[in-house]
């Protein structure tokens, strides 16, 4: 009997894992592009990840890069870079302002949120605290499903852009194994249970702020307004 309750916990379990995958799949469908591929949106959002020394470990270069070039390109005005400013590698946020600053992205064009824990944190206070509607999000392929979706349940319209990752293969193969066996069901149960932003803000107009002086510029340079986000 034991044994039986066991086996039906496993294929329940699997089940419940797969079928997270799928929906989350077909949440982001149509909506995950290439940086060449995807239209300009003023507001693009670029994922934390761990930091190494101080500065951006493999997988958050990847998504700075990625963001670098969607400002370089013209397909994005201001950059919210969310992450942990206290995390446990280092400060997320201080580490991705360095290295989009050095790549060529002015730092009047960068808005850091360091409360951005978790990726539908960073989703619920883009939308609550930031007052941003429409936005790209970067972060590496194998993420982007649950970007999308988390995204989009906390009221923003996002399209995912990917980002690279020079990583090695052992080290990505952990990072898609947690992803599907614990990031995505995990995801889907927040979404049914309505889970709460981490830690709530007033709203801060930093992301309006930064867009209306993009717009200065781009007017001064004769070009057109920049949109709201």
């Amino acid at each position: 009997m034991v044994k039986s309750l066991a086996g039906l916990a496993v294929i329940g379990l699997a089940a419940f894992i797969t079928a997270s995958t799928m929906w989350l799949r077909k949440l982001s469908a149509g909506r995950i592009f290439s940086v060449d591929d995807v239209d300009p949106v003023p507001v693009v959002i670029v994922f934390g990840a761990q930091v190494k020394q101080g500065g951006p470990g493999s997988f958050l270069t990847g998504r700075l890069a990625a963001t670098a070039d969607l400002v370089r390109s013209g397909k994005a005005d201001v950059v919210l870079a969310s992450g942990d400013r206290n995390g446990e590698s280092g400060d997320e946020i201080a580490a991705m302002t360095t290295y989009l600053v050095n790549k060529g992205v002015p730092r009047a064009q960068i808005v850091g949120d360091g409360l951005g824990l978790r990726t539908l944190d960073t989703g619920l206070r883009a939308s609550r605290t930031y007052g941003v509607r429409r936005a790209l999000v970067v972060s590496q392929a194998f993420h982007l499903p649950r970007v999308v979706a988390l995204c989009t349940h906390a009221g923003l319209d996002v399209s995912g852009v990917i980002a690279e990752c020079d990583c090695r293969r052992r080290i990505l193969q952990k990072n898609l194994a947690r992803e599907v066996l614990l990031a995505r069901p995990k995801a889907v149960l927040d979404m049914v249970v309505g889970k709460r932003v981490t830690v709530s803000s007033p709203p801060d107009p930093a992301v309006r702020d930064a867009l209306r002086n993009r717009s200065a510029v781009h007017a001064q340079a004769g070009g057109g307004d920049v949109s709201a986000p």
